[in-house]
């Protein structure tokens, strides 16, 4: 079946997101857009995903915690786990390869760690909208090591992409997946590097009025977040919508 998605959005931690952006927020905002299976992604942490999941759970969506990671060469990445736990687990091993500073939020903004009910647990203080030391190579790894799949996001971007780093798409990087941000030429999709690749299309929404309508779809035996990894990770060919 055919369910609508949307893999790649941020809310209130990641420093560039909307305080508006909280978990209760963007899980109701979700659900009245009509999506049916959504991740949280904030960059370099998965802190505010079980707050996330339990919201998007009670909206009667399909949630998967989740991680943009900014690599060592500055591409992002968006990782994703079939539970927070794993999540979590996966987010504490990425905060020993954050850059030792702290954030600034007057000037990168600030980083607030809800729960599901628009409380503030707290704002964290390590520099989340840095790079990491891990190396791009490495994430396909890394992240099934704690059962998830990952893609590089927003290739066709000229900044924190993988093609305007690298310049093209090396198939032994290990993914099966990248996305295209929606402003991408039609012409790029049909690049001979990108045949037999998974290619999707999220918002990358940082605020409530970014997150889209029902669009695009996954082709899924069943709505769970194991599907999905299962999807991303092994499956080839190009996603509908």
């Amino acid at each position: 079946m055919h369910y609508y998605y949307d893999l790649h959005l941020h809310s209130c931690l990641s420093p560039c997101g909307s305080d508006e952006m909280t978990p209760a927020n963007l899980a109701a905002m979700c659900a009245l857009a009509g999506l049916e299976i959504v991740a949280l992604t904030d960059h370099n942490t998965c802190g505010n995903c079980a707050s996330f999941c339990r919201a998007a759970q009670a909206h009667g969506l399909t949630a998967l915690a989740g991680m943009e990671l900014c690599t060592q060469e500055e591409i992002h990445v968006v990782c994703l786990f079939p539970d927070p736990q794993r999540a979590e687990d996966f987010s504490r091993e990425i905060a020993r390869h954050l850059p030792p500073i702290a954030n600034d939020p007057d000037y990168f903004g600030r980083q607030l760690r809800m729960d599901d009910g628009d409380g503030i647990l707290g704002e964290e203080s390590a520099f989340l909208a840095g790079s990491t030391d891990i190396p791009l190579y490495e994430v396909p790894r890394l992240v099934a090591a704690w059962g998830g799949a990952a893609f590089p996001a927003h290739i066709d971007r000229p900044a924190f992409s993988l093609l305007g780093v690298l310049g093209l798409w090396d198939p032994d990087l290990g993914f099966s997946a990248a996305e295209l941000s929606y402003r991408c030429p039609p012409e790029l999709a049909r690049r001979p590097d990108l045949a037999g690749l998974q290619l999707l299309t999220n918002s990358d929404a940082h605020s409530l009025d970014q997150i889209w309508g029902a669009e695009h779809t996954l082709d899924l035996p069943e709505p769970t977040p194991q599907a999905v990894i299962r999807r991303l990770a092994c499956q080839p060919g190009t996603l509908s919508g």
